[in-house]
């Protein structure tokens, strides 16, 4: 009998709050962080976005009062680092990790350090230390600065960049280390800050709405670009028990597939999403019926919703079961999304609560079940979570309610 990978501690922050409860009680409150932009220097002001409310300055006051968080400069870090740093804090602090435990760390970003680069982007042809500091700064130092901010507390870390599966692609690698023997406490998830960067590359998509964002709605226009960062804490069972920590939830399915279709658009059959949620479902040893909430990708784009639903229907026929999007909370966190939403699934599993689909009037398509209601119709025991990047790496995970047999 396969031991249980559980899930012992979270920490979160993103447009709708600074840690988990806060954003618990914007989820069940039905307050959406999308807002004019106030922090990312942009002449873009025509894009709302789901911005962290905290400047750097801020997030680094935070973590100079916490009591774990100690070593390094502060200062020199990105925004990405220091919104990952403030949501590792939480997490370990959940999971009840002392400097004793060591762990591993692993984190998904695309962006990484960029919100440091462009600021000195245009000093590079008169600078010449400017210039090499551009050419060196890869995506993973962002996650080596998180590290930096717990010195004794990791022996591993390690970058995922796959975009927006990034992070929950770090949380199955995760699993994985544990299932093998080669971590015994893992902290997996991801952070993303905006940039110009960022956002004018999504612009040049096309696929940026003016308006808040309207997943599976008829008339939705793109998404909202958002930022965070979410770390959950993973343990074999025994291990969590054996130090006198009860689970949280259990991560009991896990898949990963990339149908490569396009770049950046999806298939219209969903093929890569269908085939990474049934991986999800087989490994969890569970059938379609067995799910009672999908916390879809959803990131409000014409291509995507329709590709996701066609994946839903594939897999599910007609018994889709209730499903949502919280990127209308939030924004499209990008490479930290599956993190993200993972913990808001955790959340909706111990307050057995749906997250509602903020925005949404107009069906596209009869059929599929969208929640409009934050009460579920029965108790919520398994939530499939989805997050699919571009290329086609998407990913899916089943996280189920702690003492239900998987």
């Amino acid at each position: 009998m396969r031991e249980r990978i559980v899930i012992t501690g979270m920490g979160v922050i993103s447009a709708i709050g600074n840690n988990a409860s806060e954003c618990l009680d914007a989820l069940q409150q039905h307050r959406s962080g999308i807002a004019p932009m106030r922090y990312l220097r942009s002449v873009h002001h025509e894009f709302p976005v789901g911005e962290v409310k905290l400047s750097c300055e801020e997030m680094i006051q935070q973590l100079e009062a916490s009591p774990s968080c100690h070593g390094t400069s502060l200062g020199a870090l990105s925004r990405t680092s220091l919104m990952g740093a403030i949501a590792v804090d939480e997490a370990l602090h959940s999971a009840r990790l002392r400097d004793c435990d060591r762990a591993a760390l692993l984190s998904g970003t695309t962006v990484g350090d960029m919100d440091q680069i462009e600021n000195c982007y245009d000093d590079c042809n008169h600078n010449a230390d400017r210039c090499k500091y551009i050419a060196t700064h890869s995506c993973g130092t962002s996650t080596e600065g998180i590290a930096e901010c717990f010195p004794g507390q990791f022996n591993l870390v390690t970058t995922l960049s796959t975009a927006c599966s990034s992070a929950m692609n770090a949380i199955q690698l995760g699993a994985k280390l544990i299932e093998s023997h080669r971590a015994q406490v893992v902290v997996a998830g991801g952070s993303e800050s905006l940039t110009r960067y960022h956002l004018n590359g999504f612009k040049s998509l096309m696929i940026l709405d003016q308006e808040p964002c309207r997943p599976f709605d008829d008339t939705r226009a793109g998404l909202n670009l958002g930022e965070g960062a979410a770390y959950l804490v993973l343990e074999c069972e025994r291990h969590a028990l054996d130090r006198g920590c009860r689970p949280l939830a259990v991560l009991s399915g896990a898949g990963n597939r990339c149908d490569a279709f396009h770049q950046t658009a999806s298939s219209s059959n969903g093929e890569g999403a269908f085939l990474a949620m049934s991986e999800a479902l087989e490994t969890a040893r569970l059938q379609p019926s067995d799910i009672d909430y999908i916390n879809a990708h959803g990131t409000g784009t014409p291509n995507n919703d329709a590709s996701e639903c066609e994946a839903l229907r594939r897999l599910f026929g007609s018994q889709v079961p209730p499903f949502s999007s919280t990127k209308p909370f939030t924004g499209h966190t990008t490479s930290a999304s599956g993190a993200i939403e993972a913990a808001f699934c955790i959340m909706a599993l111990e307050h057995q609560f749906l997250p509602v689909n903020l925005n949404w009037a107009k069906p596209m398509r009869d059929g599929l079940r969208l929640v409009t209601s934050a009460t579920p119709s029965k108790a919520i025991e398994h939530i499939m979570c989805n997050a699919f990047g571009f290329g086609g790496n998407d990913s899916s995970i089943v996280i189920s309610k702690y003492g239900k047999k998987v």
